[in-house]
């Protein structure tokens, strides 16, 4: 079960999901709209529909918002049941912490549901928190993506602690091997940030870190691969203000959404991602299996990710002064920086791989079976002792 149909880095995780499991069980994944995820869940092996369940969202902390969440919410679970009445599933996988409307239908039904989260989200009040965390008490077991990610569910619920796993993300590498490094800087150095437009991600920051590396002669070009999240686009005018204020506009690339980065990393020289709040940061693994350095901030799960000094570099979250100081190390000794890369290369291939994710995944799900199974046995053996009872004492 998964909210959205697009193909950004939780999007894609659902496809690895599939990957990994579509060998060893017959997978039925509901989307919650229409769109190109549709199509790779299929050509990964899953039947795929169109099922809609409202997300949470900020939108929802209205009067307006929260009666139109209710009213979505009932019609959302009638058909849900429906459709694990007709499916009997003998496990439900949730792919986000955001749709919780499908751990209640999953409880009600009396299957297991995992919870697979991959949301860290600190910037929000408390109370938001819990309402997030809360559901998963209906969950047998909760996968988190980073050891942040978890950190931050079991400060929002306590009791969650004992029910969680976490197991890193798979990303894919490219099926060839992108562009080698320049041996030398010559001309402008080209960084390229990929992910949404907004605020979270700090591709604002990654424009003023621009801007300073100007200041101080060194000549570079930024490219922002990515469209604006729902509900940014504010953000985005103003991105592009800042771009203009600055006197970037021909230095900075709004290159949309890209399906496939592979061809953006053969041309860029240094990845960055400096991003406010970050649970994993597929972003950061497909920078460096492209051999790119890699820079990244010091948010949430991406110090999991990046070592520093070691397999690319980390600098403080927000920091654009910090962030333009790095590139500037990298750029004024390229060759360490050229060997910060083949590190970083090696590290996502071990750490990160698709194969070592798809072996964990495969894992945990026969675990979760096999202990249904167990379940499923124990109740039968109580149902057939009570019958027996019943026959000695006459009740039956």
């Amino acid at each position: 079960m998964h909210p959205s149909a697009e193909l950004y880095g939780c999007d894609r995780m659902l496809v690895q999901s599939v990957r990994a499991l579509a060998p060893h069980w017959d997978l039925h994944v509901a989307l919650g709209r229409d769109g190109p995820l549709v199509g790779a869940c299929r050509e990964a092996g899953a039947r795929t529909e169109v099922l809609a369940l409202p997300m949470l969202h900020k939108g929802m902390f209205t009067v307006r918002g929260l009666s139109r969440f209710v009213r979505d919410t009932v019609r959302g679970v009638l058909a849900a049941r429906r459709l694990v009445h007709v499916e009997r599933p003998d496990l439900v996988y949730v792919n986000t912490v955001t749709v919780p409307a499908w751990l209640l239908v999953a409880r009600s039904a009396g299957i297991p549901a995992i919870c697979h989260v991959h949301e860290a989200e600190e910037a929000v009040p408390a109370l938001v928190r819990w309402m997030l965390a809360v559901p998963l008490r209906l969950a047998r077991s909760v996968l988190a993506n980073s050891e942040a990610a978890r950190g931050v569910l079991v400060r929002s619920d306590r009791r969650l602690a004992g029910r969680i796993r976490v197991v890193h993300n798979g990303v894919p590498g490219p099926a060839a091997d992108p562009a080698p490094l320049r041996d030398r800087l010559d001309g402008d150095v080209r960084l390229l940030l990929v992910g949404r437009l907004a605020h979270r991600k700090g591709s604002d920051v990654a424009v003023e870190a621009l801007r300073l590396l100007g200041e101080r002669g060194i000549g570079a070009r930024l490219t922002l691969a990515g469209d604006a999240a729902a509900g940014y686009d504010g953000y985005v005018e103003g991105l592009r203000d800042q771009v203009t204020r600055a006197g970037l506009t021909d230095r900075v690339t709004f290159g949309g959404f890209v399906p496939d980065v592979w061809g953006l990393h053969g041309a860029a020289d240094i990845v960055l991602v400096p991003s406010r709040w970050e649970p994993f940061g597929n972003v950061a693994v497909e920078g460096m299996l492209a051999g790119r350095p890699v820079i990244s901030s010091d948010a949430q799960g991406l110090p999991e990710i990046v070592e520093d000094t070691r397999s690319g570099l980390v600098v403080p979250a927000g920091d654009a002064v910090a962030l333009a100081g790095a590139v500037e190390r990298l750029v004024a000794d390229w060759p360490w920086a050229r060997r910060l890369a083949a590190t970083g290369q090696v590290r996502a291939r071990s750490r990160f791989g698709t194969d070592r994710y798809a072996r964990q995944l495969q894992e945990f799900m026969s675990d979760q079976a096999a202990e249904r199974g167990r379940t499923d046995q124990a109740a039968e053996r109580g149902r057939t002792g009570m019958a027996a009872e019943r026959g000695r004492t006459g009740m039956g």
